[in-house]
Order: structure tokens, then sequence, then C-alpha cells
């Protein structure tokens, strides 16, 4: 049984601008006549709707002693302590505290974070960032991988 797992996606508010990209493509072919309109409307719909896929979808997850975050994968034993970030202190820490070694899944249309110590001393990173909608539950599941460890 896995203690945690999360997928973060786009809000709905993305994809309508996918469709608006998609309609101002079509409108973009409208002086070539009405099967590039088409085109233009399907292709650019179809284009922004793989970038917004892309980008906004994100999975977290605590599995086999690692917090895999994105395509990051890294082992309970070289994190400290798990802090849960309210959405004021998560902005801050996204924004004006933010170190520029630190490792982000930083997804800014999820308002709250955890912020977790990177305790190995091989690791130049200061601590991960990760963007969650769940931070306490996240920090649990980190702490009962640690304590089972």
């Amino acid at each position: 049984m896995q203690p945690y797992e999360e997928r973060l996606t786009a809000p709905r508010s993305w994809w309508l601008v996918s469709v608006l990209v998609g309609i101002g493509a079509g409108l973009t072919m409208l002086p070539f006549g009405t099967l590039p309109l088409l085109g233009g409307l399907v292709g650019g719909t179809a284009l922004a709707a793989v970038v917004t896929s892309a980008y906004g979808s994100v999975r977290i997850r605590v599995v086999a002693g690692s917090l895999v975050a994105g395509e990051a994968r890294i082992p309970v034993t070289a994190l400290g302590e798990a802090e849960p970030l309210e959405e004021a202190e998560a902005r801050a820490w996204r924004t004006h505290k933010a170190d520029p070694r630190a490792f982000m899944v930083l997804r800014s249309y999820i308002p709250t974070a955890l912020r977790v110590e990177v305790t190995d001393p091989e690791d130049p990173t200061p601590y991960v960032y990760v963007s969650t909608r769940n931070p306490e539950a996240l920090a649990a599941a980190l702490n009962a991988v640690r304590a089972a460890q």
C-alpha cells in the first residue's frame, strides 16, 4: 500500500485558454479559406491542450522509501524535517524566501506546499519545495516512512 499519492492537474481555466488559443489559430487561418480555418482550430486547440496537460499534470508520491515528485526520486533517508506551508508562507517560499539551489516542484495554481530540508551532506540542495493540496498528509506520509526505516 502506498502511504501517499497525489496528481496535480491544471485548473479548468487553463483548458478554456487552450480552446481560445485554438480559436485564435483558426481565425489566423481564416483568410486562406474554410479548410485551413478548421485545421488551425483543431491543430491549435490540440497543441495548446498537449502543452497544458504536460505542464499542468505532475504526480507526487511517497513510495518504496522515497519521495517521488515529478521526475525526481529522493530517498527519505536524505530528507529532514517536513514543514507544511499554508498559502501565505508557501507564496513567500516560492518568491522572496526561495533559494536558487532548492529543488522545486512548483505549481502556482496550488496555494499550499510542503518544504522539506535535505540532510544529505553530499547534496548542495538546501530543501525540497513541493506544491501539494494536502501538505499535512504528505508530511505525515514522509514521517511514517522515516519511522519505519
